[in-house]
């Protein structure tokens, strides 16, 4: 009775050990193919985020090559650097659609090696039209062979884009079109696309960018507090205005895993000191005036906010600021109300609110970044243009054997050529060196003369 109690205890145990090994190596597994494993260019593989190094194909139809969320999105990565030493190549193609890009994608986009890929397609394989199955159908096998040639390829994260929004006034009737329906009627069918994109990015193991729904609350909510004439897009009705190219950039961007830390300077003036984060060097402080140069820049905005088609206006429905353009300046140990000083525009803090942070990016929209930005930004722009010159002609026209000599010796000359602009804009963005100066705003106002 006592050896079988101890057969079965013996039994029980080595059940046990089995069941916690293989837990273990089922949990070893698990981690190691998320963040643990080797693309086939040696980078370790996690798709939830992009990475240091990372190369990144923007791929989509006529509204990638309007080269405006493209351009966002490379000034981000460039110029905010949520990581470093990133490049870009936007691979937009009018009029195309998930099975035209998936039958060109080997040809033209693979050979430059992009190890991030973000895909926008759908408005154009709705047939701007009722929806059709067999559409809808031609959809999901295209963005299905897309997403398999790019793992294929090693591509480590791949960011699938729901397509995006037409007006709901400007559709059809605006363009010119009006047998096309309503812009109701064709949103229903994005919708649908959309829909099918986010399936697939699940199935497949990527991520997915929700462009779609918010650029429909943004337009939402913008006709209800300026009328239907409020325009997300141009009066075609389909193609954004760079206010719903911001929309874009945001959710992609944010699809790509970056947190909107920009740096954070804190300054203490009783106690003499300033520091600063990462990307950002303390030069000077001397009585509340601290010198700073900065390596990462604020994402700078742009436009007039009266006028609604502009990037800037469209902050007033988007939290592009709060959570993609972080640059925090902490002051501590004050009382009252500060007056801070950047570059040439000042306003006025409580201690409490600098006690907790202020979002510099947000506070102060003209600020010492803007021009230099704008200047890495036409750089970005010359270099966008020149792509879709570059993978419309001497690409595409490459010989379609892509084992021919030909092939490979023309297609070595673009990528190299790619390369050198990539270089180029890089090596455009400088360290930029400003000045914040913080000074107690009461005892200024105690100071002015009387009238």
């Amino acid at each position: 009775m006592m050896h079988s109690f101890h057969s079965r205890m013996k039994h029980t145990l080595t059940l046990l050990t089995a069941l916690l090994l293989t837990s273990l190596l089922c949990a070893a597994n698990a981690t190691n193919s998320t963040v643990g494993t080797k693309d086939k260019r040696g980078r370790t593989g996690d798709k939830s985020r992009i990475q240091a190094g990372d190369y990144v194909a923007v791929i989509g139809d006529s509204i990638t090559e309007q080269k405006l969320y493209s351009l966002f999105i490379e000034e981000y990565l460039l110029m905010c650097k949520p990581v470093p030493d990133l490049k870009v190549t936007q691979f937009g193609w009018g009029g195309e659609t998930a099975s035209s890009a998936a039958a060109r994608l080997a040809h033209d986009v693979l050979p430059f090696a992009p190890t991030v890929a973000t895909t926008c397609l759908g408005m154009n394989d709705g047939g701007f039209g009722p929806i059709d199955e067999g559409r809808v159908k031609r959809f999901r096998e295209g963005q299905t062979s897309i997403l398999k040639q790019l793992k294929g390829a090693g591509v480590r994260m791949i960011v699938v884009g729901s397509p995006g929004c037409v007006d709901t006034d400007y559709f059809g009737i605006g363009n010119g079109h009006p047998e096309q329906g309503t812009g109701a009627d064709y949103n229903h069918v994005l919708a649908t696309l959309g829909g099918v994109a986010r399936n697939l990015a699940r199935e497949e193991g990527a991520a997915f960018a929700e462009v779609h729904d918010r650029m429909m609350d943004v337009m939402t909510r913008g006709k209800a507090k300026y009328g239907n004439q409020y325009l997300l897009g141009s009066v075609d009705g389909v193609h954004p205005y760079p206010s719903g190219h911001l929309v874009m950039a945001y959710s992609f961007l944010k699809a790509l895993g970056c947190d909107g830390d920009i740096g954070t300077i804190t300054v203490d003036r009783a106690g003499g000191s300033a520091l600063a984060s990462a990307g950002h060097k303390i030069l000077s402080f001397n009585a509340g005036v601290v010198e700073i140069e900065s390596s990462r820049y604020p994402f700078c905005v742009s436009g007039d906010p009266s006028k609604r088609e502009s990037a800037r206006s469209m902050l007033e429905f988007l939290p592009f600021n709060a959570e993609l353009n972080r640059l925090m300046l902490v002051v501590k140990g004050e009382s009252g109300n500060l007056k801070v000083t950047w570059g040439n525009v000042s306003k006025v803090f409580s201690a409490v609110q600098l006690a907790t942070g202020i979002n510099l990016a947000n506070e102060f929209p003209d600020n010492p970044f803007n021009e230099p930005f704008q200047k890495v930004g036409r750089a970005i722009l010359e270099k966008q243009t020149m792509e879709t010159n570059l993978i419309k002609k001497p690409v595409h026209n490459l010989p379609a054997d892509r084992q021919s000599g030909e092939y490979q010796l023309g297609i070595e000359v673009l990528v190299k050529q790619e390369k050198e602009a990539n270089a180029k804009v890089a090596a455009a963005v400088e360290p930029v060196r400003h000045t914040l100066k913080i000074e107690s705003a009461d005892s200024i106002a105690n100071h002015q003369p009387p009238p």
